[in-house]
């Protein structure tokens, strides 16, 4: 029996756009999402954003009428021999921005570790951490999205599982990216969607070409795009799909597209997308 039509919230990080707020939502609009990802504005990174500035950017997106799907937080893109607190620390700040800009979701990551140690040498670290960070969400009433970014700890579906069960909690969800999956030699939908899916809340939309790890469109790369959308649409999926293009440049806190770029990004995702059934709006 066929499914009747999904609709996804469209979202997309605004600075790939452009530094300028206003400009990364008119972009967005245009394209015709309903909601930014934000990870910085006029340059600045939300770590360190003051609440004025978070102030002056939540005026610029209610004008606009774009809502914000999530802060795209650069917590626990760091070694894992910091101390606990310095994380924990950066957290409560960018909690304060995302109750600011009226979002439940926060992006993490789960740590680098230093050359030459081997990624079991820092789970328990890792573990102790993400733990603390969880906790700190749950006091505040956020939801963490652990990112699978190529060189930390939960860079295979297997470690991102293992984050999960070890958490145990639902403060703690998985952002899901095709193309970083693609990036360390995994076939994401075959060898970690099954797996995943129970924790699955976010889905940050790349593909990569898995002998280079260029990163391209959606639906142009290695990425099983096609086959996860279908999947995700076939188990009633409904929440954010966020554009996070990579197509001009990337970079240890993020990338950059341009509005070209961008759109050709969104159109792309847009095919795929109707071609399964699904609306984003």
């Amino acid at each position: 029996m066929t499914q009747p039509n999904a609709v996804w919230s469209l979202s997309g990080f605004g600075d790939e756009v452009d530094p300028d707020p206003a400009i990364q939502a008119a972009v967005l609009l245009a394209l015709g999402a309903s909601h930014i990802e934000v990870r910085s504005a006029w340059g600045t990174n939300v770590s360190e954003l003051e609440q004025d500035a978070v102030e002056r950017l939540k005026t610029i997106l209610d004008e606009k009428g774009l809502k914000v799907s999530a802060v795209a937080s650069p917590v626990g893109k760091v070694d894992v021999s910091l101390p606990l607190e310095h994380e924990v620390t950066r957290l409560r700040q960018i909690i304060s921005v995302a109750k600011g800009l009226d979002t439940k979701y926060v992006r993490i990551f789960s740590f680098y570790r230093a050359e030459g140690q081997g990624q079991e040498d820092v789970r328990d670290a890792v573990m102790e951490r993400m733990a603390a960070l969880a906790e700190e969400a749950t006091a505040s009433g956020i939801v963490l999205l652990h990112e699978n970014e190529k060189g930390i700890y939960g860079d295979t579906p297997e470690r991102v599982l293992d984050i999960m069960q070890t958490v145990d909690s639902p403060a703690l969800r998985v952002a899901w990216d095709n193309a970083n999956f693609v990036q360390v030699g995994v076939k994401p939908y075959t060898e970690g969607y099954a797996m995943l899916r129970p924790y699955l809340e976010y889905f940050q939309v790349k593909d990569a070409i898995a002998t280079t790890g260029e990163v391209v469109p959606a639906g142009e790369g290695d990425g099983e795009l096609d086959a996860t959308i279908a999947a995700l649409k076939d188990d009633g999926f409904a929440g954010f799909a966020s554009l996070e293009p990579h197509l001009a440049s990337a970079h240890e806190l993020g990338g950059f597209s341009g509005p070209v770029a961008f759109g050709i990004a969104a159109r792309a995702l847009a095919g795929l997308a109707a071609k399964n059934g699904v609306t984003l709006a």
